[in-house]
């Protein structure tokens, strides 16, 4: 299979980004969220629709949602982990919706108190209820490439989780390496694995960058024909199972690494590396896209 020509950038920082970031205010995330589509990006996970005792970063979801103009043209999707998150979504316009699973038992049970057969049978209604109202929805499988409670994670779950999120109706699967432990030959064979009972067209990868690893798993799964790339501008969100480590892979960097290799992604660097440096200045640190640092200091000099 051939690299793809075109690759779609689904922007995650305002969503699982800043839910691991310190909370900043409805006005900054409406500015990060216009500043995106501004910046050309098509695809922005902009909400987070849980409940406000787990993940208070994402309270403001709702007003978030009144308070932005909208681009034509840009979907605006959020995550809701249940029937209650879905119907606020829907009252929020939300032109998708997204769903969360994990590949690892003791990730699930850590996180939501069930199994992984019991999560994905709670994700039925919501499905269900997404299709009666026609409104997409997309999967994610957590923990693809290592889990912070039980190490390895069998590739046979990982497998299982995101046929099973496709076989209930989600368009597409998003498979995450949530604590960013993968290398690249191992990226390599888990997408090789789930492509086997899931279309390619119909995965994306979300690699996070905790051990500086992501870009190289992102090199090592293209030639396999993957399309689609979650990523954060200016690598937000921190993990929460490594203080101090970072988070998503940074889109400013995957974008600079896809026009050197005349891969279109229809987004502008240097309106996406200001997006980037104006939501940092609401947060205690600044970019950690390597891209961005290297820009602003070429600018400074």
């Amino acid at each position: 299979m051939a690299i793809a020509e075109k690759i779609k950038i689904v922007e995650v920082g305002p969503r699982d980004g800043l839910q691991n970031e310190t909370a900043v205010s409805v006005d900054a995330k409406v500015a990060l969220i216009e500043a995106l589509a501004d910046a050309g990006v098509s695809y922005i996970e902009s909400a987070s629709f849980v409940s406000p005792k787990w993940v208070p970063q994402m309270a403001d979801s709702s007003a978030v949602m009144e308070q932005m103009t909208r681009r034509p043209g840009v979907t605006y999707a959020g995550l809701t982990p249940n029937l209650k998150g879905f119907e606020a979504a829907v009252a929020a316009n939300m032109d998708e919706v997204a769903v969360f699973g994990a590949a690892s038992e003791a990730f699930t049970q850590k996180n939501i108190n069930c199994s992984i057969d019991e999560s994905l049978e709670r994700f039925k209604p919501v499905i269900a209820a997404a299709k009666e109202k026609s409104i997409p929805v997309r999967g994610y499988v957590s923990c693809v490439l290592g889990c912070p409670y039980q190490g390895e994670v069998p590739l046979e779950s990982v497998v299982k989780v995101a046929k099973a999120l496709y076989d209930m109706g989600c368009y597409e699967v998003s498979l995450g390496d949530t604590i960013g432990v993968g290398t690249p030959l191992k990226a390599q064979e888990m997408l090789a694995a789930v492509a086997e009972k899931v279309p390619m067209e119909k995965l994306a990868l979300h690699f996070h960058n905790t051990y500086g690893q992501a870009l190289a798993n992102i090199m090592a799964c293209l030639p396999l024909g993957v399309a689609t790339i979650d990523s954060a501008v200016a690598g937000l969100g921190g993990c929460p199972y490594a203080k101090g480590a970072s988070g998503n892979v940074a889109t400013e960097d995957v974008v600079y690494m896809l026009n050197g290799m005349g891969i279109k992604t229809g987004i502008d660097l240097n309106k996406l590396i200001a997006a980037g440096v104006d939501i940092c200045q609401h947060l205690a640190h600044g970019p950690r896209s390597q891209v961005a640092i290297a820009e602003l200091a070429k600018q400074g000099d």
